[in-house]
């Protein structure tokens, strides 16, 4: 909030005159627009004929960021924590069924020590050290998490192992063998370590291809797809809308204004 003071009263002595100041402002320092980064150059192919159809650019900070590992280890650690049920469950012997009788006498029988039934050593007791539900989930902050998703598709950007297609991705017929030729013919099925396929709504003849087709790719929706489906597999097939969206979805790490200098 500005506020507005006066300076001290100033005289002069060898004049005497007494100089009173203008009242002054004082603002916090102004915020400059960052300035816009360079773009990258996309093909958009048809599929499934993967015939070049237009350009696309992206700016160089969400499609051709640097590979940092730590990163990438880290989102992937984060997801596979997040998948885990943590539902393995163990009886001590507090929940197991029986009493606590003494099963024989402290001393006189020659034999060790023991409790009642429900100890661990016996069989049908409780079980010592045990697993019990739990929550696996860690935790990971947005920004990192956002910054991974980018990482991992400049990865694959760089590698030109990423393919932007048209959003029209339907095919004429539901085979899964006509399907195969198809991504064997373009160098994306099994021997070329297959193809990941992400669309935001997958069309019926292609989910149905894809079932018998398991071992040259995956098709799978842009909301199912994390970092960790976008290290795995040869190359990665995404539509533009699906990218946009994606792309738009995990910038929270960017920064919009840049404070100036004091």
């Amino acid at each position: 909030m500005a506020t507005e003071t006066s300076l001290p009263e100033f005289s002069n002595p060898s004049s005497g005159i007494s100089i009173q100041s203008l009242p002054y402002t004082t603002a916090p320092p102004p915020r400059r627009v960052a300035p816009t980064p360079p773009n990258v150059l996309t093909t958009v192919y048809k599929f499934p004929s993967m015939e070049p159809m237009r350009f696309a650019f992206y700016p160089v900070n969400k499609l051709c960021l640097p590979l940092r590992r730590d990163i990438l280890h880290r989102a992937v650690v984060f997801e596979g924590d997040a998948t885990r049920q943590g539902t393995a469950s163990t009886k001590w012997r507090s929940d197991v069924h029986g009493g606590g009788r003494k099963m024989r006498p402290q001393k006189g029988t020659g034999k060790a020590r023991l409790g009642d039934k429900k100890s661990p050593m016996l069989r049908g007791g409780g079980v010592a050290f045990g697993p019990h539900p739990r929550d696996f989930s860690s935790g990971l902050p947005r920004k990192i998490y956002d910054l991974a998703w980018r990482t991992a598709l400049s990865y694959r950007y760089r590698q030109g192992q990423l393919l932007v297609l048209g959003n029209d991705i339907e095919i004429e017929m539901s085979e899964s063998r006509w399907l195969a030729q198809i991504m064997k013919w373009n160098h994306l099925g099994q021997a070329d370590g297959g193809s990941l396929l992400i669309a935001r709504n997958p069309p019926e003849n292609l989910l149905e291809a894809f079932i018998g087709a398991e071992g040259h790719g995956r098709l799978k929706s842009e909301d199912d797809v994390d970092v960790k489906d976008l290290l795995k597999g040869g190359r990665i097939m995404i539509e533009k809308r699906s990218l946009d969206r994606l792309l738009e979805r995990h910038s929270s790490d960017l920064n919009r204004t840049v404070p100036s200098a004091m």
